[in-house]
């Protein structure tokens, strides 16, 4: 999984990535929207490594919603004042996913989805993991996050005002999950200043500055967390716990919530990039659990257990030699899986990535809260390399038989060959650079591992097993995420499936439902657009016989940068056509 920040991707400029200037007009539009997504958006930026506005945070006031909104119905009339007909063909692609991605965001708009600004896995109360991003090199690095610390509570402050509106709106979520919010605030409300994440930069200082620059910015810190940013998430968290949390709906459906069904439906096309109705997601979902588990019931032959799938399940859950006995251990077994894998990768592609990637540990704050992995992307820029971020948190919990499949779908060649090739894309303007189309990006992700097969990295049943238990779990997601959001299961019908068809540890699986509960239909994009991709390699494998050749499949994949799949599909079907004409 990608960590995601924000919803759309035209969001930071940087003038080295130039695109060919077919229509100015256009391109001009791409360049100004990037802009105004980087003002608009300026934690973002700091992900895209530009630094303009490392000094604020985006203007979460009501005000500046209706305005950010009303910016994109014009960008999208300023698109449609261009005459697609006289654009080239690498323009027309453009020129579509620009559009589909502005009819997205205008569309959404009526659900006034900021009025739920906090979640169990990101919000204000989390927003100390920009540490992990920003340079911290000079001193202007260290002043520029300072002022940033100041400007906190008039963030935490607006925050507070959208959930008072969500209230009257009655746009609340579920309580399972705020319950866990309230733990989060109240680890940043209770912080020492010293102690505090958002001091962790003032700990480790460059030699560059001097001892009396060390001193003065770590004086500052610590006032500005202990009389400022500590305060105001106090502030929250009393209202969160009296006011907040107490009107927060016992529901977990979304649709739940006013015009929900409406709501999740558009939501389930967002995430998969097509048409397909809750019904048929369903349908796919139930028909890939049942295929699976008949492969499961063979690799667990394999291994030579006797019991039945669901002891099985219990032995890979529970038996200790399959579990590191601390943090440090698991997290070193990890960085020796990805330099493993690394070698390997020449089997598959023609084409690797310039930008390297690294393996770090999530951070303590929020790891038990969230998934068992994440992909941090580079920056736009190249000045900072990709993160493969991993849950050390409860290394009982973090079965061993699941790294190989993990590190494939999150780092190589999964979400970092996905994201770092995209911005090496030179022809594209940036907003198709850095885009991020779930479907796509997580289909990515989970056919990477299967690759392993390729690669020859899956040398016994148990790893064999790992890959069968994570393409089990993003079956499984097709039917709990329906289930719960357009079915009307309950929370504990989800666990309860999830664990009957997947050895998953429970930490695991009641995270999950829980973030398929508060993100409805983004886990949906996973299974959709793996499918997808292994259909168009069959298809390309059968149309073009013995001159197959899957590297350049591959290298074809990525090239087209991150595009909804119909997209995906009629350029690779131009691939087949060009391969066998020649």
């Amino acid at each position: 999984m990608r960590r995601v920040l924000v919803a759309l991707a035209f969001l930071a400029a940087s003038p080295v990535f130039a695109a060919p200037q077919d229509h100015p007009a256009l391109h001009q539009l791409f360049a100004d929207e990037w802009e105004r997504g980087l003002r608009d958006s300026p934690e973002n930026a700091s992900y895209q490594g530009d630094a303009r506005f490392n000094d604020r945070w985006s203007d979460m006031s009501l005000q500046a919603i209706a305005k950010r909104d009303a910016a994109d119905r014009d960008a999208l009339a300023r698109l449609h004042k261009i005459d697609r007909k006289t654009l080239s063909k690498i323009d027309k692609l453009n020129y579509d996913t620009f559009e589909w991605q502005l009819k997205q965001s205008v569309a959404r708009q009526r659900f006034h989805e900021y009025l739920q600004p906090i979640g169990m896995s990101g919000g204000v109360q989390t927003l100390d993991g920009m540490v992990e991003v920003l340079p911290f090199s000079t001193e202007k690095d260290y002043k520029d996050w300072l002022v940033r610390l100041a400007a906190l509570p008039a963030l935490i402050d607006q925050n507070i005002i959208l959930m008072q509106q969500g209230i009257k709106e009655g746009i609340m979520p579920p309580a399972v999950l705020m319950q866990r919010v309230s733990k989060q605030i109240a680890r940043q409300a209770g912080a020492k200043p010293l102690e505090s994440a958002f001091y962790k930069p003032f700990t480790k200082m460059p030699d560059s500055l001097s001892e009396a620059q060390k001193s003065a910015l770590r004086s500052q810190a610590g006032r500005v967390i202990g009389e400022q940013v500590v305060p105001a998430y106090a502030r929250l968290s009393k209202f969160f716990d009296s006011t907040y949390l107490p009107k927060s709906r016992n529901t977990i459906a979304a649709s739940a919530l006013p015009n929900g069904k409406a709501y999740y439906d558009l939501l389930a096309s967002y995430y998969t990039t097509t048409d397909l109705s809750a019904d048929a997601i369903h349908a796919t979902g139930l028909a890939e659990v049942a295929r699976i588990r008949a492969r499961m019931e063979e690799v667990k032959n394999e291994t030579g257990f006797k019991g039945t799938l669901e002891q099985f399940f219990t032995f890979l859950r529970s038996d200790p030699q399959f579990f590191h006995k601390n943090g440090a251990d698991l997290l070193l077994s990890y960085q020796a899986m990805s330099k493993r894998i690394d070698p390997e990768l020449v089997k598959v592609f023609s084409v690797l990535p310039r930008l390297t990637y690294g393996v770090r540990a999530i951070p303590d704050n929020i790891a038990p809260d969230t998934t068992t992995a994440y992909y941090q992307p580079a920056a736009a820029d190249g000045t900072r390399a990709g993160f493969y971020y991993v849950n050390l948190y409860k290394p009982e919990v973090r079965p061993t038989w699941e790294m190989l499949a993990l590190t494939l779908h999150e780092a190589v060649p999964g979400h970092h060959f996905q994201f770092a090739r995209g911005l090496e894309l030179d022809a594209l303007p940036m907003f198709r650079k850095t885009a991020y189309f779930v479907a796509y990006g997580e289909g990515w992700g989970l056919y990477a591992e299967q690759l392993g097969y390729d690669m020859g990295l899956y040398d016994n049943p148990y790893d064999k097993f790992g890959q069968l238990t994570y393409e089990m779990w993003r079956a499984v997601r097709l039917v709990v995420d329906t289930g719960m959001h357009a079915k009307g299961w309950s929370r504990q019908q989800a666990i309860d499936y999830f664990k009957a068809n997947a050895p998953k540890t429970e930490q695991d699986i009641v995270n999950e439902i829980d973030r398929y509960i508060g993100w409805p239909g983004q886990a949906l994009a996973y299974k959709i657009g793996q499918l997808k991709i292994s259909e168009l390699r069959k298809r390309a494998s059968t149309a073009l016989g013995p001159r197959f050749d899957l590297r350049a499949f591959h290298d074809e994949i990525l090239g087209t940068g991150s595009i909804p799949l119909g997209a995906l599909e009629t350029h690779i079907d131009a691939w087949i056509a060009r391969q066998r004409a020649k």
